[in-house]
């Protein structure tokens, strides 16, 4: 979570010295419009900075993705920079309107807008061109501030479904290329020659570009290969479904622990799963496993056949086990069980010698999945304890702790709900687990 938080800070905090150091020295008379008109200026480059750097996320670029050690960490980051983008847009339009508001209410006067003799002339064609512009930036503006908003409260709140969040979000592209054109004519025409204006510049460069490929569907496009359904699995009383896709040979294989965008039916787009399979070229087969948490999810075992099409993109993530201590705990709850599964699978073939620890944390588990588990486990030579809420009860930091003693020693790895592993990850590093060895898949998209 660390590079998730300071590279947001990070962003923001660039964004605002420069812009303070193009804005050296402020006016010794600060009045209401000057400090209206430094807030729309400071906002608005905040505003289309961070919803920049969230386009540029958005094209799932693997340099981004090995920066912030997993696309999981990188969504998360598009997601805390469009709320940015939202907070600083809304304090942007407050300062813009709230003169003309407080002007209505009798509150203030109407300042005064002349401009010297001839200073049109003394403006430089740019400018000019520029200003010429500003009535359509702004009308044009208000109106994609207006759709932004509304597409990030769709994409925040989680009651919309994910079907109506993907096919709306791809609008954000349209919303951001008009703000980008606000931007351009509006800001400070002298912070253009200024670090801030240039570090601005290239931000939105980029987020044009992402637009660009949203729009077209090129994202991901060449990550993408076709599959076939060529088995399924159902353990009705869990509300899972297992699913064996074979895809094309062109599949680049993939590190247990990632995953992919799979589309099941066109209609409903490209979901994430993790893949739950270790990967073997010569069968081309992955595994996924999905369990009924509602909408989608709930659809799938009646949409799902053998012979059905699916297309496969990815592979994608950073969950892949990876680090220099021999000692590793795996903590798997509910339906995070899947990544264990895949490298459960891969040890059997290719044993590493760490000692290994899986807890899965469930409510329930039927004999079947049961057996499978401890088939694998015991074919990877992993430990295996199952903690079943209403026989076991719920695991602790305390807990983990007392059944590891050695639990200091070794690197900590879940994959399950965000608030578990949160309030695992804080009682463990504060009795002394570094935080780096913590690793944390935050499997959510949205």
């Amino acid at each position: 979570m660390r590079p998730i938080r300071s590279t947001l800070w990070i962003i923001l905090a660039v964004l605002s010295l420069t812009w303070v150091i193009a804005n050296l020295p402020f006016p010794e008379t600060l009045t209401v419009i000057t400090l209206r008109n430094l807030l729309v200026q400071y906002s608005g480059v905040l505003s289309i900075g961070a919803m920049s750097v969230a386009m540029i996320l958005a094209m799932r670029l693997p340099v981004l993705e090995n920066w912030l050690n997993g696309l999981d960490k990188s969504y998360r980051l598009h997601k805390w920079l469009g709320i940015a983008a939202l907070i600083t847009a809304i304090a942007h339009w407050v300062a813009v309107n709230g003169p003309k508001w407080a002007m209505s209410l009798g509150l203030m006067d109407a300042p005064n807008r002349q401009r010297p003799t001839g200073a049109m002339a003394e403006l430089g064609t740019i400018e000019t061109f520029l200003r010429s512009l500003r009535d359509p930036a702004e009308g044009l503006g208000e109106k994609a501030f207006y759709l932004a908003a509304l597409l990030i409260a769709i994409a925040l709140i989680r009651r919309v479904p994910y079907r109506l969040f993907a096919k709306t979000h791809t609008l954000i592209a349209v919303a951001y290329l008009v703000l980008v054109f606000h931007s351009i004519v509006l800001i400070d025409f002298d912070a253009w020659t200024q670090p801030v204006g240039l570090i601005t510049a290239l931000l939105m460069a980029g987020g044009v570009m992402a637009a660009v490929l949203t729009l077209t569907r090129q994202i991901g496009r060449r990550r993408k290969v076709p599959g076939t359904i060529t088995g399924l699995r159902q353990f009705p009383s869990m509300k899972v479904t297992e699913a064996e896709v074979t895809v094309a040979p062109r599949w680049p294989g993939h590190d247990a622990g990632q995953f992919a965008f799979v589309t099941f039916d066109r209609k409903e787009g490209a979901h994430p799963f993790t893949i739950a399979s270790a990967w073997d070229a010569n069968t081309c087969a992955i595994t996924f496993i999905s369990k009924a948490l509602g909408d989608y999810t709930d659809r799938l075992p009646q949409a799902l056949a053998v012979g059905g099409e699916v297309t496969v993109e990815g592979p994608y993530g950073r969950f892949t086990f990876d680090d220099d201590k021999a000692r590793q705990i795996w903590i798997g709850a509910g339906i995070g069980i899947t990544p264990f599964i895949a490298r459960l699978k891969h040890l059997a073939t290719a044993p590493d010698g760490k000692k290994i620890d899986l807890i899965h944390c469930v409510p329930e588990i039927a004999p079947q999945p049961q057996a499978l588990l401890e088939a694998d486990a015991t074919a990877a030579g992993a430990a295996l304890h199952l903690m079943r809420d209403t026989e076991d009860g719920l695991l602790t930091g305390a807990r983990l702790r007392e059944m590891m003693p050695d639990w200091s020693n070794a690197s900590i790895w879940f994959c399950g709900p965000a608030a578990f592993g949160t309030a695992l990850r804080r009682d463990l590093v504060a009795h002394g687990l570094r935080p780096t060895d913590f690793h944390q898949e935050l499997f959510n998209m949205r």
